[in-house]
């Protein structure tokens, strides 16, 4: 019985702390564009920004 005097406030903090979470989310705009993201991923609008140099390295030794 003293499990549970101890385990139930556990369990409610927790819940509300989950609570708390999705609403901040929510209240963030964490859900606002669900296809934004996963079409995103499909198209490369950024070729040329990671494109390597046409310059080849070249070591001097001497």
């Amino acid at each position: 019985m003293s499990n549970l005097l101890l385990l139930i406030p556990i369990a409610l903090f927790l819940g509300l702390l989950g609570l708390g979470a999705f609403l901040w989310s929510l209240r963030s705009g964490q859900f606002d564009d669900m296809e934004g993201a996963a079409n995103r991923i499909l198209f490369d609008d950024d070729d040329d920004q990671f494109a390597p140099k046409s310059k080849k390295f070249h070591h001097n030794d001497s």
